[in-house]
């Protein structure tokens, strides 16, 4: 249960520097806290930022979980055929990362007009963008999320638990730019190319280890083979 719940951890941080939801939460956070003078209040509404994508993600979460484990036909299914679905399941999400296939989509929950009238409220708008950005799902976001993420949640029976993990993984990285735009404002362009840097290969090294686990999974439960 520990190295799923690290694993949870780890798809929320690989979820949060992904290239389209870093730009998003950077974006994000630098418009929460230009207009507040106060550092102590940008931390603060990256908290209440980061709080509202967790709060998206565990009530998203839970009612996929709990909806697919509700009905006895899919439970029972989902039992007995987790390790053959996770074994095909891990190679394609495994190819994604590695962009070996390019999916191009962008679902949004909300218009830009909403989004800016939400940003203007302050640290309730702040919350309120947090659950709408985290529903704005990118490919990479959308396969660790509803594939990895909801995969894992469904095999421990956890509707809560690991998404609230992965909430807080997401949220990690947002939490560390607020501090940086608070008391640093001319860090933010380092820290932001360190991080697009760290993702590219921490994404690769992931998809790797998604795609050799599924090829592991498949030959042991798919074809029964010993390895």
């Amino acid at each position: 249960m520990s190295f799923a719940l690290l694993s949870a951890l780890w798809l929320g941080i690989l979820t949060s520097i992904s290239p389209c939801p870093l730009a998003t939460n950077v974006a994000a956070i630098s418009f929460i806290g230009k207009n507040i003078t106060c550092p102590y209040k940008t931390v603060l509404s990256g908290f209440i930022y980061t709080f509202g994508r967790i709060l998206s993600y565990v009530l998203l979460g839970m009612v996929i979980v709990a909806g697919l484990l509700s009905v006895p036909s899919i439970a029972g299914f989902l039992q007995h055929y987790m390790n053959l679905i996770m074994g095909p399941l891990l190679i394609i999400i495994g190819v994604i990362l590695l962009e070996i296939i390019k999916l191009n989509f962008s679902a949004g929950v909300a218009g830009t007009g909403f989004q800016d009238k939400v940003k203007e409220s302050g640290l309730i708008g702040a919350l309120l963008l947090g659950v709408i950005f985290a529903l704005s799902f990118c490919p990479i976001s959308a396969a660790l999320f509803f594939g990895s993420l909801i995969s894992l949640s469904v095999e421990h029976n956890s509707k809560v638990l690991m998404p609230l993990i992965y909430g807080v993984g997401t949220g990690l990285p947002v939490v560390l730019f607020a501090v940086i735009i608070a008391f640093s404002v001319n860090s933010v362009g380092k820290a932001y190319n360190c991080l697009v840097k760290f993702e590219f290969w921490m994404r690769k090294i992931t998809g790797i280890v998604f795609i050799l686990a599924g090829i592991y999974f498949t030959a042991t439960h798919l074809f029964g083979l010993s390895l």
